[in-house]
């Protein structure tokens, strides 16, 4: 086992296209030889120095990470060991598969219980030994194939004059069988292109229906924000997202503006909508009009996390004026004692005036405090 690790080591420059690379000054006295943290979905063991008290429960499940954070369980012999980082042949549907130890020890008992994956009911494959050279060498071919595998697949799609688009390829570490990742708006009948692929390539060929947001997630790139898609670096999961988060966000219900690249809701719509919803609960009721004896106003907008409600009045709605939440609820309950107040700027924190309307709806502002 120290003889193959050695042989990784010394070649700095091998790149594995799963996500995960060989980093220059590895700590050659670790046996994890690839950098957990540099690939998408990785996970964090913070039961690594935690002991467990019962030895006679300790659990011979470990978690494997193939391509673009496609993880599973395997069951493995008690003379076995193994650590974050290290590279196994696997039990594959049919032949064997090579993918890198993501999880091992009691968290991995966590992590099937929060994938809901229980191993006396379901049948987990096996981990067959640590990858020797030969099945790194081969599995280093499979991978420069697929993206020539991919990039020809489109064109015998295109030929075929199938209507889906092939998203990605995953070959199995052996190079006998790939998966084929495909979108497509409508039912493809894609027998005649998997008997083409399988004359091209020589191997058997699965193919994998996934969504926008899958595609998304495999594709990458950088979202409005600036930053790489939350999908293709960090996420697990998939969320419903409705239009109801913007609303309760005070964004502007346009399509445009709240579609991610997969022409979806963005999924960051999810990430404050809850903190918004328990702040708004200590907002009045923005129906409620305030009367004064200068006019009465109603509600325009809400500063959430400032805690102003904006008003304006009936007869001038270009005039908006700030009002702290407490003070629009004294202001309510003088209306409800049949009392009003002279105006409204006497509790404004600030005050805002539409100076330019136009047709495009970009209105500019100026405010005076």
């Amino acid at each position: 086992m120290e003889n193959y690790n050695t042989e990784i080591k010394n070649d700095q420059n091998i790149t594995y296209a799963r996500g995960c690379c060989v980093m220059k000054n590895t700590d050659r006295s670790h046996l994890a030889v690839n950098q957990q943290g540099c690939c998408k979905l990785s996970s964090f063991n913070w039961l690594t120095d935690i002991n467990n008290p019962d030895k006679d429960q300790d659990l011979n499940i470990i978690e494997v990470r193939f391509k673009n954070g496609r993880k599973d369980f395997f069951v493995h012999t008690n003379e076995m060991s193994f650590k974050e980082g290290e590279i196994v042949a696997v039990e594959a549907s049919p032949g064997h598969d090579i993918g890198i130890v993501s999880l091992t020890g009691d968290v991995v008992r966590l992590q099937m219980k929060r994938k809901k994956v229980d191993p006396e009911t379901k049948e987990l494959k096996r981990i067959f030994r640590h990858a020797r050279t030969i099945d790194i060498e081969k599995w280093n071919d499979a991978i420069s194939r697929e993206d020539s595998t991919m990039h020809k697949t489109r064109v015998i799609a295109l030929d075929i004059g199938l209507e889906m688009k092939i998203n990605d390829v995953e070959y199995q570490g052996d190079k006998t069988k790939a998966i084929f990742y495909y979108t497509a708006s409508e039912r493809v009948d894609f027998r005649e292109l998997i008997r083409k692929l399988a004359e091209s390539f020589r191997i058997r060929i699965e193919m994998r229906q996934i969504g926008v947001r899958q595609e998304a997630a495999k594709l990458g790139g950088i979202g409005s924000c600036g930053r790489e898609l939350c999908c293709s670096s960090w996420m697990s999961g998939f969320q419903s997202v409705s239009t109801n988060a913007a609303r309760v966000q005070q964004l502007s219900l346009n399509p445009q503006k709240l579609a991610g690249q997969c022409g979806k809701l963005k999924c960051c719509l999810n990430y404050e909508v809850d903190d918004y919803i328990d702040t708004l609960k200590k907002f009045p009721n923005d129906r409620i009009r305030l009367k004064t004896k200068k006019g009465d106003a109603i509600h325009q907008k809400n500063d959430v996390f400032r805690k102003v409600m904006w008003y304006a009045y009936t007869e001038d709605s270009n005039s908006m004026m700030a009002i702290p939440i407490d003070k629009v609820r004294d202001i309510i309950a003088l209306n409800r004692n049949g009392k009003r107040p002279a105006d409204l700027e006497g509790f404004a924190q600030q005050h805002e005036v539409k100076s330019n309307i136009d047709i495009s709806g970009n209105d500019d502002f100026v405010s005076f405090i």
